[in-house]
């Protein structure tokens, strides 16, 4: 089927177009940038060089940042030249060849990522997470969840892209009967379904980022799985918090959407219940959550459906959040939302939540689970409401776990 003939009610048609970096087969071929559509991936460095685009040099890259970096007014004219580029007849003679098939390329990490932060955004899942390991306490939140969002920093290095197999990590681990830890591999290894959003412009150090100035530096969004070793991590986090425990690998999606592309995705975040310090009060600022339909596979069975409408934070909160005490932005930051969970055990984000710390079995038709053996595919998948009535994709992350 030719690239522009993308049948009606495609995720990624011209809507869409997400973006990504990938490789033609062959030794010699240089990761370039591309943007999606439908089942197809457009060279978009070469587009703009054959239509004389004065964006040519930003996406005849190997990596995204470049793009990330030029800010706001060149990724809504780029997006404006792309769309018009798949779109109008007239182009299709000169951009066509430049198309080629998902199946024949390699993809890889879009942007060469600065910093990485995680946050625990969700209401549901920080209130399940309380009540298991906090079943005595008035409050199965921590005093502090109402007033700002909770966070930490991640480990850069270890984000790799959809595909990649994930190696089981080995640390220490301690459990409650047991007298002295032990050395060896997790056996309580977990995934954590989320969005990460991906910085572009960066900021000066010593200068906050307010919530209005959001889409001036978040370029877009991905779905994101933060792996997460249960075991190592209930040992070694009293009192600093998540360490080798998540580490060793995040996985995100190949593909990057456009906050633009989501318009029609934006919803308000749930009533807060507690009056917000001014800096993270956004009662007058545009609705700051993204309605997102997250679907959780583990070898090939739906073990979770979280909507991300749900979340207590927003994107824009944990933004102003990060930076208020003067902390700078660089391009290429990631920030993960955090594990998207529901209110019902259909829309539970993690298997540490879907077993209730491994109580209950999770029956699949493949066999019976509580936390990730060796072999095991988790793959996650989303789409957003866009205009009249048309679906708007967001690239899988999927990871296959390997003993280590």
């Amino acid at each position: 089927m030719p690239p522009f003939d993308v049948p009606e009610g495609d995720p990624f048609g011209p809507h869409n177009l997400p973006y990504g970096v990938f490789s033609l087969p062959g030794e010699d071929s240089a990761p370039r940038v591309g943007v999606r559509l439908g089942d197809h991936v457009l060279d978009a460095g070469a587009a703009a060089l054959a239509l004389g685009s004065p964006y040519a040099s930003l996406l005849a890259r190997p990596t995204l940042n470049p793009l990330l970096a030029a800010g706001r007014t060149a990724w809504s004219d780029v997006r404006r030249a792309l769309t018009a580029w798949v779109s109008v007849p007239s182009h299709r003679e000169t951009i066509e060849p430049l198309f080629h098939p998902l199946s024949s390329v390699t993809l890889h990490l879009p942007f060469e990522v600065a910093d990485y932060v995680d946050f625990y955004a969700s209401e549901n899942h920080a209130r399940n997470v309380g009540r298991m390991f906090r079943p005595d306490a008035a409050d199965s939140l921590t005093p502090n969840w109402k007033h700002l969002p909770i966070g930490y920093h991640g480990r850069s290095g270890t984000v790799v892209v959809s595909g990649t197999d994930v190696v089981r990590p080995s640390g220490q681990r301690k459990a409650p009967t047991d007298a002295a830890p032990v050395f060896g591999p997790s056996v309580r290894l977990d995934i954590e379904a989320e969005v990460g959003f991906v910085v572009g412009v960066p900021s000066a150090m010593g200068s906050p980022v307010g919530l209005s100035d959001f889409r001036e530096h978040v370029f877009g969004l991905c779905l994101l799985n933060d792996w997460s070793a249960r075991d190592i991590q209930a040992w070694e986090y009293v009192p600093l918090g998540p360490f080798l425990g998540k580490s060793f690998a995040t996985s995100v999606s190949a593909w990057i959407t456009p906050l633009d592309a989501l318009d029609e995705a934006r919803v308000a975040p749930p009533e807060r219940t507690h009056e917000l310090l001014p800096y993270l009060d956004d009662a007058a600022e545009e609705p700051g959550g993204f309605d997102l339909r997250i679907s959780v596979s583990l070898n090939g069975h739906v073990i979770s459906e979280p909507p991300f409408s749900t979340m207590y934070w927003t994107a824009a909160q944990q933004l102003a959040h990060m930076t208020v005490n003067g902390a700078s932005l660089r391009t290429g930051d990631l920030y993960g939302s955090g594990t998207v969970s529901g209110p019902t055990e259909r829309e539970r984000g993690s298997l540490l939540e879907l077993t209730w710390n491994g109580r209950d079995v999770l029956e699949l038709p493949d066999g019976k689970r509580t936390f990730l053996e060796n072999g095991d595919v988790v793959t996650l998948s989303a789409w957003a409401p866009g205009a009249d009535g048309s679906h708007v994709g967001l690239g899988e992350v999927t990871g296959r776990v390997v003993a280590g």
